[in-house]
């Protein structure tokens, strides 16, 4: 009987990182559940991949903590014996620096590069010996903030331009064993969202948004999603690639909507 795979996805209890969590265990993946905060949303995203036939694990940690990040991977091949993908998915920003650029603070700044820079920075490297000897794969979640130059605030633009830097280095260090690849979604009709700019202003912005979009259309955690598991269980050939999944956005060039709370 041939074993089962496993993966970790941080951040998973709610949004993207739920949707992927749940689109591996319904293709045979095991799967670590991780969460900072939403202990109730992390539950009920455990409990839907034991349905769909995985074993699991809910471990709350921060990845801006290192010791989190070992303890993570750690408790994955403990119990599997193996760890076959990484998905970097935690991130945080705030939603008060797009208009304001100059007013944001260091330690706001650094809170968001802990987090979304050396958080995903600390899983690869503790990751990365047990993703080599299964020949595994590490998908992080971007976004077209760092590639345009567009976001929510100015540490959150910074943050992902690092996290797609890193994906093209750690695709070139990690290689042949391990594929390395980024998802860079656009708007993404997730509560993350909404609750960041508030319901009103997320209507808004999102009816601007698809507006000015090729696609006209904002992505769903689930389209998210689909492109993540295929980096990981397809894909055989493709590392270093930062996929934009923003429905075209990024051929409009530098044109902005302006995300103000």
């Amino acid at each position: 009987m041939q074993q089962r795979k496993s993966a970790l996805v941080t951040g998973s209890g709610t949004g993207v990182g739920a949707a992927t969590a749940l689109q591996l265990a319904q293709r045979g993946y095991d799967v670590l559940i991780n969460y900072a905060r939403s202990e109730r949303e992390a539950r009920e995203s455990e409990a839907a991949c034991r349905a769909a036939g995985a074993d699991t694990l809910l471990v709350r940690g921060d990845v801006a903590d290192d010791g989190a990040c070992r303890a993570m991977v750690d408790a994955a091949v403990g119990r599997w014996k193996r760890l076959d993908a990484l998905v970097n998915n935690a991130g945080i920003t705030t939603f008060k620096g797009g208009g304001q650029w100059d007013a944001m603070d260091a330690e706001t700044f650094q809170q968001i590069m802990g987090v979304n820079v050396i958080g995903t920075f600390q899983m690869v490297r503790a990751a990365a010996p047990h993703l080599r000897e299964a020949r595994g794969a590490i998908v992080n979640v971007s976004s077209i903030a760092g590639a345009l130059g567009i976001g929510s605030s100015v540490p959150y633009i910074a943050s992902k331009g690092g996290v797609n830097a890193m994906t093209l280095h750690f695709a070139r260090a990690l290689a042949p064993q391990v594929r390395v690849n980024a998802v860079c979604p656009g708007l993404i009709t997730t509560r993350w969202f909404v609750d960041g700019m508030g319901q009103q202003n997320y209507e808004k912005i999102k009816a601007q948004y698809e507006q000015t979009t090729p696609l006209q259309t904002a992505a769903s955690a689930e389209d998210v999603a689909d492109a993540v598991v295929w980096l990981i269980d397809g894909a055989r050939t493709t590392t270093g690639e930062l996929l934009m999944l923003d429905g075209g956005r990024h051929l409009g060039g530098t044109v902005a909507v302006p995300l103000r709370s």
